[in-house]
């Protein structure tokens, strides 16, 4: 995967410098660094979507427009794909495997999440709606309000 990785990053580098011809990157170039990250925030919302529902060949379709996004923003920034697979390593050591590194409360030390269960958007409503983030049950019980 990262040589498919590798070769993506120098296509994309190179319709930056003008050698390879790519309407769709080209834009995403023009639109600038925010427009961007919203396309990769948007892909990944479409791969979670996509994976919720089990739909394995689309998880898989909007995990490659994913992977793209993501390079296009790591040629705007600067981001070799090295420079990713050294964090991996970096993480793998310290962590065992290559997973999130765990969140920290400032000054505190420990993990923001702690024993928390994820937050879910309630399908029927979307971020920002008037019903906003749901918390699991049992990530509630025996807390105060």
């Amino acid at each position: 995967m990262s040589d498919a990785i590798r070769r993506l990053h120098a296509a994309v580098a190179a319709t930056r410098k003008g050698t390879n011809p790519s309407v769709r990157t080209e834009k995403l170039f023009r639109k600038g660094r925010a427009a961007m990250a919203k396309k990769v925030a948007e892909e990944a919302v479409e791969v979670a979507l996509d994976a919720v529902v089990g739909d394995r060949a689309a998880t898989v379709r909007e995990s490659v427009d994913l992977l793209y996004n993501l390079v296009v923003l790591w040629v705007e920034l600067g981001i070799e794909p090295d420079d990713v697979w050294a964090e991996m390593r970096r993480r793998e050591k310290l962590l065992g495997m290559a997973e999130k590194l765990p969140k920290r409360r400032a000054g505190i030390g420990l993990p923001l999440h702690e024993g928390a269960a994820p937050l879910l958007w309630d399908a029927s409503e979307g971020p920002g709606a008037a019903g906003g983030p749901v918390v699991p049950a049992a990530a509630t019980r025996g807390k105060r309000a």
